[in-house]
């Protein structure tokens, strides 16, 4: 389950992807909570880019392909085809055909996270990656009663907010066409599209007594990945949604940002946060680790891929990370260094256990394959594929708290640490 920030942001649950002190601390867990069964199609982590391959080059790499793509293969495929000629009612497109083809090639290995990508799918998951998008810049999610989308926060400097739309507006329709019933994920692509390109949004705002129309030109815009705030006790404390390329940029304005203030701890929250760039989670290790190893990866024929930190930017104050069951992939890499080198205390809950490598692998017509090739164990040796990474101070999240009063009681433990920290210098 990976929430990916388009233009306009959208989680399945319903909840902000960006969070702050007082309202949303805990949001990433409810989100977390309601969204379990997405876990499995797009946690997005650990991903690797490989040069493009050529067609010829890929079939040559691995001589087991020509047991797959045989006389017999070749031949049945032409009978489907004649059979869909021959008695199928509607007319159809042969390039999907090919491309459905494809696509199940990767779906035969049975692997949720191996995937095959569209030459249009790949463009939009580099931009994806990159947490660059274009459009409006809200954020938006379904709302139950109404089945509308509604704006749950307008971005700071956003085509959005420079327009004038506001939190709680509903997006009625999008260039004339109702949205009504359809899904958050349906209405983000209407609404996307290229730099300087008009949309028009039709407005449905409490009080106002006739819809409002707007024509917005679509932006860039960049995801916020990273938030942060100074809590009481000058305790800093950042949240990380995601792990997009900007994100190892904004964790250092923030940590930077949070010294100059005079931070005397840190809390790091990467609840609900599913992963994303491995390298991202990486250069963020480097801001807090001492020399040595990060992390490593071993592919299927034992070749070690080792990353190093050179210690020069070894973070020197009591360090607390918040994680949970849905603390997935660059997350746990982030956790598992941490925890190994004993930099910082880990509280919450066990996470995910995702501790397999992706690689994306784009060919030179423009598609692309997403595959499983290699697993990735932390400095001391462990793989957590599959078991998760257990805290140090196992708190569960009390939902019921939450609601009554907007207690979070793993959040509480977090501050209670780096007080406890400071009591024993």
């Amino acid at each position: 389950m990976e929430e990916k920030e388009l233009e306009i942001t959208e989680t399945e649950s319903g909840e902000k992807r960006k969070r702050g002190k007082g309202k949303t601390f805990g949001m990433g867990v409810i989100a977390g909570l309601l969204t379990a069964t997405f876990i499995f199609a797009a946690i997005f982590s650990g991903v690797t880019l490989y040069n493009k391959l050529s067609l010829k080059h890929a079939i040559n790499v691995n001589s087991n392909l020509s047991s797959v793509i045989d006389d017999d293969m070749v031949k049945k495929a032409g009978l489907i085809e004649n059979t869909i000629e021959a008695y199928y009612l509607n007319d159809y497109d042969k390039n999907q055909l090919r491309e459905g083809i494809y696509r199940g090639m990767i779906d035969g290995l049975g692997d949720k996270y191996s995937e095959y990508f569209s030459a249009e799918e790949f463009k939009q998951v580099m931009l994806d990656t990159e947490g660059i998008f274009y459009g409006i810049g809200a954020y938006i999610a379904m709302d139950p009663e109404t089945e509308i989308c509604r704006i749950t926060e307008v971005m700071d400097d956003s085509p959005a907010e420079a327009a004038g739309l506001q939190d709680l507006d509903y997006i009625y329709m999008v260039d004339g066409v109702s949205t009504q019933g359809l899904e958050s994920s349906e209405v983000v692509n209407m609404i996307k599209g290229e730099e300087g390109t008009i949309v028009h949004l039709t407005i449905i705002r409490d009080g106002e007594d006739e819809p409002l129309e707007y024509d917005i030109a679509r932006g860039r815009v960049e995801t916020q990945s990273v938030g942060y705030t100074m809590l009481d006790d000058n305790i800093g404390y950042i949240d990380i949604v995601t792990f997009d390329v900007v994100t190892s940029d904004q964790f250092t304005d923030a940590l930077v940002t949070l010294k100059g203030q005079g931070a005397r701890g840190i809390i790091i929250d990467v609840r609900s946060n599913l992963g994303g760039s491995m390298e991202s989670a990486i250069e963020i290790l480097r801001q807090i680790l001492p020399q040595g190893l990060i992390v490593y990866t071993e592919d299927k024929n034992g070749q070690r891929d080792e990353i190093y930190c050179d210690g020069s930017k070894e973070l020197e104050l009591p360090l607390v990370v918040l994680t949970n069951q849905y603390s997935a992939s660059a997350s746990e890499i982030l956790t598992g260094a941490i925890k190994d080198y004993g930099k910082g205390t880990i509280v919450g809950t066990t996470t995910y256990g995702k501790g397999i490598v992706q690689k994306l692998i784009p060919f030179t017509d423009g598609s692309a394959v997403k595959l499983t090739t290699s697993k990735y164990y932390t400095p001391s040796g462990v793989c957590i594929h599959g078991t998760g990474i257990e805290p140090d101070i196992n708190v569960e999240f009390d939902m019921d708290a939450y609601k009554k009063d907007g207690t979070d009681t793993q959040f509480n433990a977090a501050v209670d640490e780096i007080h406890r920290i400071w009591e024993e210098e």
